[in-house]
């Protein structure tokens, strides 16, 4: 529980013009301020469809427009009806994260307090990842606004629905490339994020997506449908031609169909299950997940050869592994057309000290319960792999071959010390699940992810 200041009590007894019975259950007592956030590398589209939100009364929207980075400035509108400021700020400590933690999440605080303000749209630039937006509105405290405690801005609103804007014709080949942001403008010099990275994770990051632009040919557009049915299989998506015709009940409408359990600015960590929600397991168009599990570990140095499998016709991958040189930590793997994260993510159980796994969480524990092994503990592999023109044997077939053979097995079992003196060129790449990847908002990475490369 925490103490109420006067102008969130004032708040609570607002008018709602969102009917009750069309919010999920669990969150018609929830009397924060909804926030929807739209993402999407099409900026475009992002605008025309929080122009459309906008157009139901009491609704709020933020833009940051990062194009002025090369000045070293923000641009910053808020919209509330007819009404539009516009101010530009200047880069703190010359830190984009900074900047925006700095504005962003006061501001979300007092447009919440507002008694003209019933829900707020956060229309992120095409270089902003809504999950670390999320993240941040629930992890950072806000200090310093008057008439209020300290505290995350989760206290004062919650978010929604993240919707992902795509253009329908591009999106597969963007999902799929090597360009990173700032080869195509979108991003500073020493941002080494790739654009697969972002348009792959603003649509798996999702509840909803619209997709816009004539595609083409049907098989084209069933092959993008199944992508997404695999990516966010839950999450419903709108097709539209010419994003300049959508309108308001569209939009309301789409919001009305996310499911009541979406994650709604959920972030899952490392331990959580691969496949969620009820992917279609078969193959459709070329398009198919590739489960591989294993109960051994990697050889560091034919994993790293083996990975290049992931780069050719697979749109991401991920999942945690066992790397026979690192036998404590919990290696996790994303990748996304040529960008690769590797990193740690936290001990395996079977490292973990009495007064650590006391601390775990317990549906890990029950999860690994069930597999427990009498000499390994927890440790395994376990990987899913989306892939829309790849060879399923083919990639399962790398993977094999990077598992430590048998005579390895049992230096891995007898003599630790002699399997530690193997190259390992994951060894430079390992990072705390926190460190910064050249996020926007709070400098976070999802709590998996390791370092880029």
């Amino acid at each position: 529980m925490y103490r109420c200041s006067i102008a969130n009590e004032n708040r609570y007894r607002k008018g709602c013009r969102v009917e009750p019975a069309l919010l999920p259950p669990g969150r018609r007592s929830d009397r924060r301020t909804p926030v929807v956030v739209v993402a999407g590398c099409s900026g475009a589209g992002v605008a025309r469809l929080a122009a459309a939100l906008r157009e139901t009364p009491g609704t709020a929207t933020i833009r940051h427009d990062l194009s002025g980075l090369g000045e070293g400035i923000v641009h910053r509108t808020v919209r509330i009806g007819e009404q539009e400021t516009a101010t530009v700020l200047e880069l703190a400590h010359g830190c984009v994260s900074c900047t925006l933690r700095i504005d962003l999440l006061p501001l979300l605080c007092v447009l919440a307090a507002r008694e003209s303000v019933d829900r707020i749209v956060l229309e992120l630039d095409p270089a902003f990842e809504a999950e670390a937006v999320c993240q941040a509105i629930g992890n950072i405290a806000v200090t310093g606004v008057v008439g209020r405690v300290d505290g995350p801005a989760g206290r004062d609103v919650r978010v929604e629905a993240v919707l992902a804007c795509v253009d329908a014709r591009t999106w597969l080949a963007d999902a799929t490339g090597e360009d990173t942001l700032a080869e195509r403008g979108s991003a500073t010099a020493d941002d080494d994020r790739t654009v697969a990275q972002v348009a792959v994770g603003q649509v798996d990051f999702a509840d909803a997506v619209v997709a816009h632009g004539d595609i083409g040919e049907p098989i084209e557009r069933a092959r993008l449908g199944a992508v997404f049915a695999r990516l966010v299989p839950e999450a419903p998506v709108a097709w539209i031609e010419d994003i300049d015709l959508l309108d308001s009940a569209e939009v309301e409408a789409l919001l009305a169909r996310i499911p009541a359990h979406s994650r709604r600015g959920h972030v899952f960590d490392a331990h959580a299950p691969l496949l969620r929600g009820q992917p279609p397991l078969g193959a459709e168009y070329g398009v198919t997940l590739i489960e591989f599990a294993a109960s051994r570990p990697f050889h560091p140095a034919r994993l790293h050869e083996a990975l290049d499998v992931l780069f050719d016709g697979v749109v991401t991958a991920r999942g945690r592994m066992w790397l026979a040189t690192q036998p404590n930590e919990v290696v996790w793997l994303e990748s996304a057309g040529g960008g690769l994260r590797v990193g740690g993510a936290g001990p395996w159980l079977a490292a973990m000290s009495p007064s650590e796994l006391e601390q775990a969480d317990r549906t890990r524990r029950a999860m690994a319960a069930l597999r427990w092994d009498e000499q390994f503990g927890d440790r395994d592999i376990s990987l899913v792999i989306l892939a829309h023109d790849a060879d399923p044997a083919e990639i399962r077939q790398a993977l094999h071959w990077a598992l430590v053979e048998d005579d390895e097995l049992r230096l891995v079992e007898r003599a630790p010390e002699r399997v530690a003196q193997w190259e390992d060129p994951f060894g430079e790449w390992r990072a705390d699940p926190g460190e910064s990847t050249g996020l926007p908002i709070d400098g976070q990475a999802k709590s998996p992810r390791g370092e880029a490369k």
